[in-house]
């Protein structure tokens, strides 16, 4: 087919050829320019007289711009191309958190990577996102940390922090990307205070049984039971199976514990007595099953149903508050050890146990006292004694 045939217009380099409308069918003119640019000849299309509403002046403005150094439209989008391509190959904060995910798929029933997916689209993301971990710097994550405490707790921003840590390690430990300079980059993770120990006074337990003895829903009841029993962990229940619960050695079995490995641990009278009544829900193999027979993710309307019910104080927090109390109970009983008290707590680090040791001094204080108190009754009651003795 022949090349249509170019026109000139009063302005240099501006020429027109005459076609017909895409939308219209009718004839328009559709114009072009020519420059050149680093020696080369460039010839390009500055659009159509009724689409674009093109006229020579305007085409005339156009090479202009491009003759100051304006990239074409063809320039542009090679330009970006070219950046999407690099991008691809970028391990970017964001990039790197979908290659983690990819590696950690979620268990039935977990939310800790849908918690932290949610946190690192939402915090992270607007602010290290497009940058790879190596581009950014202490400054950045002192503003982000700064920024976030205004309205998040320091619990909520230390979370959102270890994650960006985490993402990097994870890039790192793959190769993926270069370790930051720690001279660059500190990610300083906010101090919390986690050392509270919830307690109940006497009055306040005995009004928690009761609600739990007159609690109609079975599963609520007994799965609270068992965790004051046997300090277990919220989720270490959610995922507890009666292949676990060794009623001949008289263990639980603790699958992948949030201290690390599987461990077990003893199970108590009080413990065996809640299991052994326990009903088994045909269809599944779980103890306290969630709906269908799957894997139970949330106990919180039962427990906060119960909480209420006791008259608790509002700051306690039913799940943890039981764990809590189990490990204080023994404690304070001074019958036990620290070392023993974080092996059935399945902590990994013993000073997450550390908490209950001041609970510990004060039991063998109250023993000493007991012992002094003995002595002192008989050094009282011998004075005669010894003086006649004399």
């Amino acid at each position: 087919m022949p090349a249509a045939k170019r026109h000139k217009t009063k302005y240099p380099g501006v020429t027109y050829i005459e076609a017909k409308s895409h939308a219209t069918g009718a004839v328009e003119r559709v114009y072009y320019i020519r420059y050149r640019r680093d020696g080369k000849l460039v010839e390009e299309k500055a659009g159509r007289q009724a689409q674009d509403d093109m006229t020579p002046a305007k085409a005339n403005a156009i090479r202009a711009r491009r003759i100051e150094g304006e990239d074409s439209n063809a320039e542009k989008r090679e330009k970006e191309q070219a950046a999407k391509d690099a991008e691809g190959n970028r391990w970017t904060i964001e990039r790197l958190w979908e290659e983690y995910r990819a590696h950690h798929p979620e268990r039935p029933g977990a939310h800790t990577l849908r918690t932290d997916n949610s946190r690192a689209r939402k915090y992270l993301f607007p602010a290290f996102g497009k940058k790879e971990p190596v581009e950014i710097i202490t400054l950045d994550v002192d503003r982000l940390r700064i920024k976030l405490l205004k309205t998040k707790t320091p619990q909520t921003v230390k979370h959102i922090l270890a994650l960006l840590k985490r993402i990097i390690r994870f890039g790192v430990s793959k190769g993926l990307t270069a370790a930051p300079d720690p001279r660059q980059l500190h990610i300083t993770i906010p101090r919390v205070d986690n050392e509270t120990t919830e307690d109940l006074n006497p009055e306040e337990l005995a009004r928690l049984l009761q609600a739990l003895e007159d609690e109609p829903n079975i599963q609520a009841k007994n799965f609270m039971l068992t965790a004051l029993y046997t300090g277990m962990r919220r989720g270490e229940l959610f995922k507890l199976e009666w292949r676990d619960v060794d009623f001949d050695r008289g263990f639980i079995h603790i699958r992948e514990p949030k201290g690390g490995k599987s461990q077990k641990i003893p199970m108590n009278t009080m413990a065996r007595q809640v299991l052994e009544g326990h009903p088994r829900e045909p269809g599944t193999t779980y103890v306290f099953p969630g709906q269908g027979g799957k894997q139970r993710v949330t106990i919180q309307v039962a427990s906060n149903r119960i909480k209420a019910r006791a008259g608790l104080p509002a700051e306690f927090r039913p799940m943890h508050g039981l764990r809590h109390l189990f490990a204080s109970t023994l404690a304070s009983s001074g019958a036990v050890d620290l070392h023993t008290l974080q092996r059935m707590l399945t902590h990994k680090n013993p000073r997450m146990t550390q908490r209950y040791a001041h609970l510990r001094d004060e039991a063998l204080l109250r023993a000493s006292d007991v012992a002094g108190d003995i002595f002192g009754q008989l050094t009282g009651n011998g004075k005669n004694t010894v003086k006649g003795a004399g």
